[in-house]
């Protein structure tokens, strides 16, 4: 098979974004957006669980908050798409009645970076399942500091090393793959026939 070169121009149209990228991107935010809302009402009976496993276990229940940026990137595939989506997803969240005001987006925008630079890392060109752990789990590690800082600040080593294990480790799993198994079935169902996430049918691992 012949490999094709993708040449600066090319990449650059490659990257640019239609006007089906944008309604994408946001239909999957807006949609993400309600399951955070859902979440925001259901985790903490399970959150309570898992803290009184052990404290700081509470961040195995972070990563229904951070599949979005995983999702937005795994499907768009552009620069931007990752940010874009988990920021849409964190507002409409916030604008349904988040318990956490405007840190809500605040979050949002740490959680979309991290997924943002892992796609940018391998240059929006592979979108495997590899790929989605390593976004979920960085959502997850820009999100450890401001939560630490914010929410449980005055903890000891203890408590912020089990958290932040925690976290990362639902970020990984949760959100991406998560976030990759529901790209998968979206492709799979044919909803994403415009887009080269939909065209594959197999990872790009």
């Amino acid at each position: 098979m012949t490999e094709t070169t993708i040449t600066p121009a090319r990449a650059k149209l490659v990257w640019r974004w239609r006007v089906v990228d944008i309604v994408v991107a946001s239909v999957l935010g807006v949609a993400s957006g309600v399951i955070f809302w859902i979440w925001n009402l259901t985790y903490s009976p399970i959150s309570g669980f898992f803290e009184a496993l052990l404290p700081g276990l509470q961040g195995l229940t972070a990563g229904p908050w951070l599949f979005a940026g995983v999702l937005g990137g795994l499907v768009i595939r552009k620069p931007g798409a990752a940010l874009y989506t988990e920021v849409v997803a964190a507002f409409i969240s916030m604008l349904v009645g988040a318990q956490w005001g405007v840190d809500t987006v605040v979050s949002g925008v740490l959680q979309g970076l991290g997924a943002e630079l892992v796609f940018a890392a391998f240059l929006y060109r592979r979108f495997g399942l590899g790929v989605a752990v390593l976004a979920g789990a960085a959502a997850a590690l820009l999100e450890i500091p401001h939560e630490l800082i914010v929410w449980y600040a005055g903890t000891d080593l203890a408590f912020q090393v089990v958290f932040a294990v925690s976290l990362v480790v639902s970020g990984a799993v949760i959100a991406g793959i998560g976030a990759w198994a529901i790209a998968r079935g979206l492709a799979a169902a044919g909803v994403l026939n415009r887009f080269a996430s939909g065209r594959e049918r197999s990872a790009d691992v």
